[in-house]
């Protein structure tokens, strides 16, 4: 790991993805390589700005934005990603269009109506295509943010793997915002989680329980990653999706970029709710990883089954979910009944109420993830028009940084 000039928590790398939708109906627009060309060659993955970076994915109707490295200063994050809502909002206007937020759309075909970006490392994509058929919410219909963790050595890679693996089954339980698919109400309330973990069915081994293994060094890892590359071999005997990116668990090493990726976290009505995530997410990671909660070979060698458990529990139920107290309760000093009660437990713990992300905390803790206020305002088994009216307004808060809260 020559080479990793960032050291574990000095700074962190915020990934936000966005559905670009018709600005009256809400439908999908897939536009994005038309947004990216109106910046720079439309081949291009990345168009850096000043700040941040915007970058396509797989579906045509999703643009990525990105900071550009690690960044250590979650406010000035906040006000980054505001400039850039602000600046891609102004750009689809002006094509009829608007930014739809949360993990997915709600009344999206994928079967019908996925474009695939068809510019460069498209043959990627196709790849994917020909031996998955990404005409499917879990790979056409979802947004996330992801966190990156840097590490700068073998020793601080092993610990923030760890801290993230033991904290992903939590987090569907505080950012869970995709209740809806088909135009009616999902069986989970993060439906892109549920999604998500059927994606790969023909190659089990690419998203394994979401939930990573235990992993003790860089060789416990590239055995993991050989194995994904040995199942794959079969369907791609060119080797195309060889590479670190393919593994679909949840938190992914990136030693591309010296890094430990978490991806499920659903987006949120805002990127100042988003980065209020972040900024207590990366807190509780770093106090797991330095041994603050729980010592590090306890940490790094804690049995999955009842994190998978746990995490099958969040993605579910959300907030509500039943909280393994038994299991995962010593570690966290937590008697909470529910998730949600020890997300309120830990939001007090390590966010102090002069911090701006507060408020915005606040609300989730009071008054559920996004995905239930979305549930609360659409109702259970709403009708499309009312799924318009409230995802409208879910859009109006993207827009104007609000909360969601009905």
């Amino acid at each position: 790991m020559n080479g990793c000039p960032y050291p574990a928590f000095s700074g962190y790398g915020i990934e936000l993805e966005y559905i670009l939708v018709d600005g009256e109906t809400l439908n999908v627009r897939p536009i994005a390589d038309r947004i990216l060309a109106g910046l720079g060659p439309a081949d291009d993955m990345d168009i850096v700005r000043e700040h941040a970076a915007w970058s396509n994915e797989l579906a045509l109707h999703v643009l990525e934005m990105k900071t550009l490295g690690p960044i250590a200063d979650f406010d000035a994050a906040r006000r980054i990603f505001r400039g850039e809502v602000n600046e891609l909002s102004t750009l689809l206007a002006a094509q009829g269009a608007r930014l739809m937020p949360s993990g997915a759309h709600p009344w999206m075909d994928p079967a019908s109506e996925t474009r695939l970006w068809p510019h460069q490392n498209d043959v990627i994509y196709r790849t994917f295509d020909r031996i998955f058929d990404c005409r499917g919410h879990g790979w056409s219909n979802l947004q996330s943010m992801h966190i990156n963790f840097p590490f700068q050595n073998e020793t601080e890679f092993v610990a923030v793997h760890a801290a993230c693996r033991f904290v992903l089954p939590l987090l569907p339980a505080l950012a869970a915002s995709s209740p809806f698919l088909d135009g009616a109400r999902a069986g989970a309330l993060d439906a892109r989680l549920a999604t998500y973990e059927t994606n790969c069915q023909r190659v089990p081994a690419i998203t394994g329980q979401v939930v990573p293994e235990v992993i003790t060094s860089r060789a416990d890892y590239d055995a993991l990653l050989s194995r994904i590359y040995a199942a794959l071999v079969p369907l791609d005997p060119e080797g195309t999706l060889a590479e670190e990116w393919v593994n679909a668990r949840g938190a992914i090493a990136r030693f591309e970029r010296c890094a430990v990726e978490i991806r499920v976290l659903d987006t949120q009505e805002c990127p100042e709710h988003d980065v209020a995530i972040a900024e207590l997410v990366t807190t509780v990671v770093q106090a797991l990883a330095q041994g603050e909660l729980l010592p590090h070979e306890e940490l790094v060698h804690f049995p999955s089954a009842p994190l998978v458990e746990q995490y099958q529990r969040a993605r579910t139920a959300a907030s509500a979910a039943p909280f393994a107290r038994a299991h995962l309760g010593r570690a966290l000093g937590s008697q909470a009944e529910t998730l949600g009660e020890l997300w309120r437990e830990l939001i007090d713990r390590f966010v102090p109420p002069s911090s701006w992300a507060r408020s915005r905390l606040d609300l989730i803790a009071n008054e559920g993830t996004l995905a239930e206020r979305l549930v609360r305002d659409a109702g259970p088994a709403p009708s499309r028009q009312r799924l318009h009216a409230t995802y409208e307004k879910l859009c109006t808060c993207l827009r104007e940084g609000q909360s969601f809260c009905p």
